[in-house]
């Protein structure tokens, strides 16, 4: 078979461009006997194993046969090629798909522009100018108080109903320390809007009124109309609403909702702080809690070893701080406490939502081979099935930490175990010596520092170690209570 050099066309010129002939080019199937290299052929794409060609590829002779079927299906055939298994280091990849994922975080920042006029010809442009926004409704702080947002508005001119309830981002599982600067936020966009400005947390209205925080959009949509910031008559957004035709009743409601909360902010404050449960606040009651939640956690028995250390300190100060940080190490988040935590998510799922409830739980488990970009477990995606198997999982949280844990072995869970029985050396050798000042309570606060998961833990937990290092230090040296604070 000799191969033939077709004359190659750079540029097309609408001559040159036949609708039946591409038609009936991408009309063609792609049929296994035309390529005969490939592993199988998907949705009209033929799927290459690269596992199986990379030794093909070495060899002249075959690695022109497979350029040359490859040549086809681009020029002739399906116009693309799936090659699996092509890197056999996935690190540029991964590294690829960070950047395409902050490119897509950023696209998330939605920006909606709407313009309203009497006829289409009072409209002469879609998008809102700079510093021409008459009514912002603002679904995300976040988002509402962004550079691109307040520069579309302008004091005097600019009224706004937002949402300023907190969403907790995946920024959290990479940086403990991260918070949401929520007052800070909300203190840009009161001096831009000054009292054009109603804030409220329209999530949590939705889910104790409507059962489901994502009608928070609708909330904020109706307390703006209410407060006469959208030119547009009762009866035609309920028509909009009726024609959308997505859950319209609820909508509706939320969007009368969202009307009562405008003009009752006092009876609002109210119904958002109904039901709040308030946290234990003396430390017998946050210690009666810590010991409920270890004994569901792993045994009574474990309840017993935490009390047993708890309630052999007489400070309250010390105390406090050794109830807090032996409570941390002991109920480490391991896979069995996950699958305590998961196995009620479907029963809850369906309380909150109607129909076929499809649902999917999307983990890192270490012990599975690949990492991301930053060396972190690969998170992959798992289906209803897992279902069945978190009751199994949690009860199997009898041989946590012992030698039929196969989780055990893993080097995080290794140092968890380790931490604990040096914590309990710590602190029995701090009783000891009858220091109750700051070093010590530090000491003794400094589990709660070690947060995370893999990675992220390990580093908390290393720069924990340099910490302890310097703490026993200054308690066997004797410094002074003023000096470790201005550490």
């Amino acid at each position: 078979m000799k191969d033939i050099l077709e004359p190659t066309v750079a540029y097309y010129d609408p001559q040159a461009c036949d609708l039946q002939e591409f038609t009936a080019l991408i009309d063609q199937t792609t049929s296994a006997d035309t390529v005969p290299h490939a592993a199988a052929v998907e949705k009209n794409i033929p799927v290459y194993d690269m596992d199986d060609l990379r030794p093909s590829l070495e060899d002249p002779a075959k690695r022109r046969d497979i350029l040359g079927e490859w040549a086809r299906v681009l020029r002739q055939g399906a116009g693309v090629v799936a090659l699996k298994k092509s890197y056999t280091d996935t690190t540029v990849l991964d590294e690829a798909t960070q950047i395409y994922e902050r490119i897509i975080a950023e696209e998330k920042e939605v920006h909606i522009h709407c313009r309203i006029g009497e006829t289409p010809e009072d409209i002469s442009a879609i998008r809102v100018a700079l510093g021409e926004c008459d009514t912002l409704i603002g679904g995300d702080l976040v988002v509402s108080a962004g550079a691109k947002t307040l520069a579309l508005m302008a004091t005097g001119r600019t009224k706004a109903v937002v949402n300023n309830h907190e969403v907790i981002t995946g920024d959290f599982t990479r940086d403990t320390e991260f918070q949401i600067p929520s007052d800070r936020l909300e203190l840009s966009l009161e001096a831009r809007l000054k009292d054009g400005l109603t804030l409220f947390d329209a999530a949590r209205l939705a889910e104790k009124v409507m059962g489901d925080s994502i009608y928070s959009n609708m909330i904020v949509f109706g307390a703006c109309w209410q407060l006469g910031l959208i030119p547009v008559g009762h009866d035609a957004i309920g028509k909009a609403i009726e024609l959308n035709g997505a859950k319209v009743a609820d909508n509706l409601r939320a969007f009368e909702v969202g009307r009562w909360a405008a003009l009752n902010a006092e009876k609002l404050a109210e119904a958002l702080d109904a039901g709040v449960v308030d946290m234990p606040q003396s430390l017998d009651e946050r210690i009666a809690t810590r010991l409920e939640h270890l004994t569901a956690y792993q045994s009574a028995r474990l309840a017993t070893r935490y009390r047993k250390l708890v309630d052999g300190i007489e400070d309250a100060r010390l105390k406090e701080a050794v109830a807090d940080g032996y409570h941390k190490l002991l109920s480490y988040k391991d896979e069995y406490e996950v699958a305590r935590l998961l196995q009620g998510t479907r029963a809850q799922a369906e309380e909150v939502f109607e129909g076929d409830l499809k649902v999917s739980y999307h983990l890192a488990p270490p012990m599975l081979p690949g990492k991301d970009a930053q060396g972190r477990p690969k998170k992959r995606r798992f289906g209803a099935w897992t279902d069945r198997l978190w009751p199994v999982l949690a009860r199997m949280k009898r041989v946590r930490g012992t030698p039929l844990d196969p989780f055990g072995y893993t080097a995080e869970r290794r140092m968890e175990r380790r931490l604990i029985r040096e914590y309990e050396r710590d602190m029995k050798r701090l009783l000891a010596s009858g220091r109750v000042d700051d070093a010590a309570v530090a000491l003794a606060e400094l589990p709660l520092s070690i947060r995370g998961f893999g990675p992220v833990k390990l580093a908390n937990a290393e720069r924990a170690a340099a910490r302890r290092e310097e703490l026993w230090a200054a308690l066997d040296g004797g410094a002074s209570s003023g000096t470790l604070a201005a550490e």
